[in-house]
């Protein structure tokens, strides 16, 4: 068997889809593993690295001798031409939108899996490529949050005066924003967040937060603990109670995605002039359209002396870590692919997993989403980037984010809050 990862083309990309711990594994279930020179090297992967974990290091027309070719983002065209006819391609296909792109991969003749399509699922958590990349974009929106705020986030008695905490809302309590949430109370800030299930409430409580929402919402915690669409009367309470709040907030992170749809317009241009000069807006969101009005994507876009970042692939922006737990989820499901006795690739087409990432196979468009057998199943995906499946699961997300925040820090930071 042989296995390619390529140099991400994209110019926004920084991640690759094999580490060498990665590579190590993959040669241990009988793929000979070949890299693109330089492919790891914004991820801080040197070739070197990858040359002593048993990897080969060659070019990009390698693809065309690959049984598997693992990366971050769809091929193009090109490179999708470029590749061996039933290759198996595993990447972040993003096809909402894309269907020109996946008619491509299909014409090439490619076995294309949507590793974001991947079911919320016990055994496939550890191949959701949503939650670790969003888990690291929540993380990495305060710290760019922090940056451009200019200021001390905690509470600080000096001397020379108190510096009182920063206050910090997170709109959605998804894997991001738990993350967030997380990551600004470790930092010492005063922190709030809203999101239209109720059952959100106890996950950031959990995580030493305060959960807001209004009384006329109730709860909008749809079928199998996704977030229903908002009445009109809802989307006009929420949106009062949002208005009134981040007027008092120095740093706001919006997380909020729709599959397949634009992004909703969460923060208008009239509350966004009601904070004060010097405070920072992070849209996470910005590559569908944003959360907020007036965000530019890669770019810090400014309404009058408020900040809107608006980076894209923020993940992407700690892609040394992030590369690391992509290719763990690429190569879980990879194995899951494989006859390891017999060493060779034996993919089981009637798989759960299987069914719900393919999107492309014998020249045509599989994937009941994009082949027209299913439209109703876009409306039916979570109404956020990362909601949990089930309230079971919701509570491990919770937990898993939980565990990673020091308790001794939080308890700290109450008090000084108080």
């Amino acid at each position: 068997m042989k296995l390619f990862v390529p140099r991400e083309s994209d110019p926004i990309e920084t991640r690759v889809a094999a580490s060498p711990e990665t590579v190590k594994k993959l040669a241990g279930l009988g793929f000979e593993v070949t890299v693109e020179a330089g492919a790891g090297a914004a991820s801080r992967i040197p070739d070197s690295a990858y040359e002593a974990a048993g990897a080969n290091i060659g070019a990009a027309k390698d693809a065309g001798d690959a049984d598997v070719v693992l990366r971050v983002r769809r091929p193009s065209t090109e490179e999708a031409k470029a590749c061996r006819k039933d290759a198996l391609v595993l990447a972040m296909m993003d096809p909402y939108g894309h269907e020109d792109a996946v008619e491509a991969l299909a014409k090439a003749g490619l076995c294309a899996f949507a590793m974001e399509f991947m079911p919320r699922i016990t055994r496939a958590q550890v191949m959701d490529v949503l939650s670790s990349q969003a888990n690291l974009a929540g993380y990495q929106a305060v710290i760019e949050a922090a940056s451009v705020y200019d200021r001390a986030l905690p509470m600080m008695m000096t001397a020379a005066g108190t510096v009182p905490a920063a206050k910090v809302f997170v709109m959605g309590a998804g894997v991001a924003g738990l993350q967030a949430i997380a990551t600004a109370r470790r930092l010492g800030a005063i922190v709030t967040a809203t999101d239209v299930r109720a059952a959100a409430g106890e996950q950031v409580e959990s995580l030493g937060a305060k959960f807001i929402m209004t009384d006329a919402l109730k709860d909008a915690s749809g079928s199998g603990g996704y977030a229903r669409e908002l009445t009109p009367e809802e989307q006009k309470a929420q949106a009062e109670l949002v208005a009134g709040h981040i007027a008092k907030q120095d740093i706001v992170i919006t997380t909020a995605l729709i599959p397949g749809r634009p992004a909703p317009r969460l923060v208008s241009k009239e509350m966004i002039t009601s904070m004060a000069p010097g405070s920072v807006i992070v849209d996470l969101a910005v590559e569908r359209g944003g959360n907020v009005e007036g965000a530019v994507a890669d770019e810090i876009a400014r309404v009058g002396d408020v900040a809107i970042v608006g980076h894209l692939n923020m993940a992407g922006r700690i892609a040394a870590t992030a590369s690391l737990l992509y290719a763990r989820n690429l190569l879980s499901f990879l194995e899951t692919m494989v006859d390891k006795e017999a060493k060779t690739l034996a993919v089981n087409w009637d798989d759960e997993l299987v069914k719900a990432t393919l999107l492309t196979r014998g020249g045509a468009v599989v994937h009941p989403a994009f082949a027209g057998e299913a439209p109703a199943a876009v409306e039916e995906k979570p109404t956020e980037e990362e909601k949990p499946e089930s309230e079971a699961d919701a509570g491990q997300a919770a937990q898993s984010v939980d565990e990673a925040v020091d308790e001794a820090d939080i308890a700290k930071n109450e008090g000084e809050a108080q």
